[in-house]
């Protein structure tokens, strides 16, 4: 299907196949569920054309429809960070409208732009200031195109809700009814100006408020159509044959094997081999009569009990450094440690843990025409996009991705295999595939947040100052692996590893395995030096922001007083520390019994720092998220797997936190409108894990050194 040629502008059609039907939308928009789509908007306007060939035009942004409705196009995804809600917000606030007249287009790689994938919190940072320069120059093109219809001077209009008003005449035109009258296509081709002048955050009026997100009414009744959700007619449902063991190959197996049937499809592509029918058991089914005559090579593979003693026995050459480069150093290291009145070192381990989402991977595949349309749970539609291209030896406008709002991705959705098998299956049977991921090929076969070793050793003078610092991180990566804490000696080092799982990215990767040595560590340097553990990183800390949270976090939780009042079994912790841009710190009250080798976190006190504060409402909600799921990695959670298989492949033997073990949270908003807003789905997780290790040990005097946290009897 083409979109209208430009030479017919306002033409609309309705198009039927004989399988699929696409239809022409209020707004414009021509919506499908059909497959291999090039997906064009009212008026003629090469929207996914724009958008995919990197033109920053109004038009490749934006949309606005006869009903005055403004259609925002992102190809960022909502995974239930709310990313949905602020774009909308940030278009609201530049056009002077109501949230309510503004509609979002997310991740359709036929239609939106790509915005990178959603991940490293830049949709904070990077795609709000897109929006909000798309929309401003919007709003002043629609100010010009009505002054010019009116013949009066530019200056004597002002946009209110929606509406362009004259102020000395009375005149008003809404936006819908520009749209009736003027071209806007045309009008909107504009690119968007470098030096368009934004709302500052004391003018903000959507911007800055507690905003509820959108959709959750659908997603609390159960309307939403999430990816697993999602159907077509004559679809059959498909299971993939899985290896039994980590780095398995087959070497040999009986296709014959599955019960022959009219619905039933059976493929093997290389190495995939996978199954079709019309309920997701007959295609299981299929699979195990093929999994029985399977014969496989299954090479030695280390246990989860030897996992920290295989990583320093398996460095990759020439990988030592900061980010896999060269070792960042600074002042003289060794003469530093020399000098140093006292020199404690410590090892801290973190294992590999899961993504655990709600939803685990799903994708629908059709094919038509030689293209293909999979409907997916990614954070990276445009990366899964080439993956399926690749695959097939398609060019990518011939693939597309579409992405409904997923029940949870944390950095765990990068890939898009289930995208490709699904559209292995589908092409074999001639009809869509809907491929749903089990929980238990979820733990075995998606990626894990790398497990991680870190070495620290640091030298202090006789004043209890920290004169050298040197921290080694093997394997879990480079992410927030830099010490914010003076220190005129300093070597920082990551050393990639060969993991014996397949690892990737998670809600701030390494930067919590770097956060819980560091910050464990600075409470047994400040043990050594005899120092109050606040006043000892307030001692060191130069950066304002750091130390304005450290102290807020402080204060609201009444560090000074509880520290004076000690009660036995009871102890208080500290952490803090920065990643993408924000900062936080946090303090944690826990009550632990020694003997028994039992502990429970009574009280986590949060203070969260991201600049300018664009909801507050789900700010709040995202570090109450982020604290949570960092109770899973300090006291729960972790990856064990024994001769290749992974043996925590279930959520009986993988725990992660239940509502019973939430314990208080108090959450500090520090809002600085003066600063640039940056994300916040990552950095509050950082400071969980050291901050209750590092009470534990105020109760205990146990050092606790390896996550998840376990009291020694």
């Amino acid at each position: 299907m083409n979109c209208h040629e430009e030479s017919q502008p306002d033409r609309h059609e309705l198009r039927e196949s004989p399988r699929y039907r696409f239809e022409v939308s209020r707004r414009g928009f021509i919506q499908s569920l059909g497959a291999g789509l090039l997906i064009c908007v009212q008026g003629g306007q090469l929207w996914a054309q724009q958008a995919r060939g990197g033109q920053r035009t109004i038009a490749a942004r934006l949309h606005i429809g006869e009903d005055g409705v403004v259609t925002v196009l992102t190809g960022k995804v909502e995974v239930g960070q709310g990313a949905r809600t602020q774009l909308a917000m940030a278009a609201a606030e530049e056009l002077r409208v109501s949230l309510d007249k503004i509609a979002m287009q997310m991740a359709d790689t036929s239609m939106t732009p790509d915005d990178g994938g959603t991940y490293g919190s830049r949709t904070t940072p990077a795609n709000v200031p897109e929006v909000r320069a798309a929309a401003a120059a919007a709003r002043e093109l629609l100010l010009e195109t009505a002054a010019k219809e009116w013949g009066v001077a530019r200056d004597v209009l002002k946009v209110d809700a929606g509406v362009i008003v004259e102020t000395s005449g009375g005149r008003s035109l809404s936006f819908g009814d520009l749209a009736k009258s003027v071209k806007l296509a045309e009008v909107l081709r504009q690119r968007v100006p470098t030096d368009i002048t934004l709302r500052k955050p004391e003018e903000w009026t959507v911007l800055g408020q507690p905003t509820v997100r959108l959709g959750t009414r659908d997603i609390v009744t159960g309307t939403h159509r999430y990816p697993s959700d999602m159907r077509l007619p004559n679809m059959l449902y498909g299971k993939v044959l899985r290896p039994p063991a980590v780095n398995a190959t087959l070497k040999s197996i009986d296709m014959n094997a599955a019960e022959s049937g009219e619905n039933l499809v059976t493929v093997r592509d290389g190495d995939f081999i996978g199954c079709a029918a019309p309920s997701t058991f007959e295609a299981s089914r299929a699979v195990w009569a093929l999994a029985a005559t399977a014969q496989w090579d299954i090479p030695p593979h280390p246990s989860s009990a030897e996992l920290f003693q295989y990583l320093r026995a398996h460095t990759q050459s020439g990988g030592e450094g900061r980010r896999g480069g060269r070792p960042e150093e600074e002042g003289a290291v060794d003469e530093g440690f020399k000098a140093a009145a006292k020199v404690l070192e410590a090892t801290y381990e973190v294992p590999y843990i899961q993504h655990v989402p709600m939803e685990p991977r799903t994708a629908l595949a059709a094919w038509g025409n030689g293209a293909v349309t999979v409907w997916t749970a990614t954070q990276r539609p445009d990366g899964v996009q080439g993956d399926v291209a690749e695959a097939f030896s398609l060019p990518r406008e011939s693939v597309r991705v579409v992405v409904p709002d997923s029940g949870g991705g944390f950095g765990g959705k990068h890939s898009g295999e289930a995208a490709v098998e699904a559209a292995r299956l589908a092409k074999a049977a001639g009809r869509p595939v809907l491929l749903q991921w089990t929980r238990e090929e979820e733990f075995m076969w998606a990626y894990y947040r790398p497990a991680g070793l870190m070495d620290a050793r640091a030298g202090l003078d006789d004043q209890g100052k920290l004169t050298t610092w040197q921290f080694t991180n093997y394997n879990a990566g480079g992410a927030g692996i830099g010490c914010p804490y003076t220190a005129p000696n300093r070597r920082i080092q990551h050393v990639p590893c060969d993991s014996p799982l397949r690892q990737g990215s998670y809600r701030a990767l390494a930067a919590t395995a770097n956060n819980f040595a560091r910050e464990s560590f600075m409470d047994e340097l400040a043990e050594a030096a005899r120092q109050d553990p606040l006043q000892f990183r307030l001692a060191h800390l130069e950066n304002e922001r750091l130390r304005r949270v450290l102290e807020e976090a402080a204060n609201a939780f009444g560090w000074a007083e509880r520290r004076a009042k000690q009660e036995p079994g009871v102890g208080i912790g500290l952490a803090c520390g920065t990643e993408k841009g924000s900062f936080v710190a946090a303090c944690a009250a826990v009550r632990a019994d020694a003997a028994k080798g039992t502990f429970e976190v009574l009280e986590i006190c949060q203070a969260f720092e991201c600049g300018a504060v664009q909801n507050p409402l789900n700010l709040r909600a995202q570090v109450e998220g982020c604290i949570i799921m960092g109770l899973g990695g300090a006291l729960m959670e972790e990856a064990t797997f024994e001769n290749g298989v992974i043996t925590s492949a279930s959520l009986k033997t993988y725990t992660v936190p239940h509502l019973r073990d939430v314990p208080v949270l108090d959450i500090v908003l520090v809002n600085r409108p003066e600063l640039p807003s940056v994300g916040a789905g990552e950095t509050p997780i950082i400071a969980v894990a050291p901050a209750i290790a590092n009470a534990l040990f105020r109760a205990t005097g146990q050092h606790l050194r390896r996550l998840p946290l376990r009291l020694k009897t």
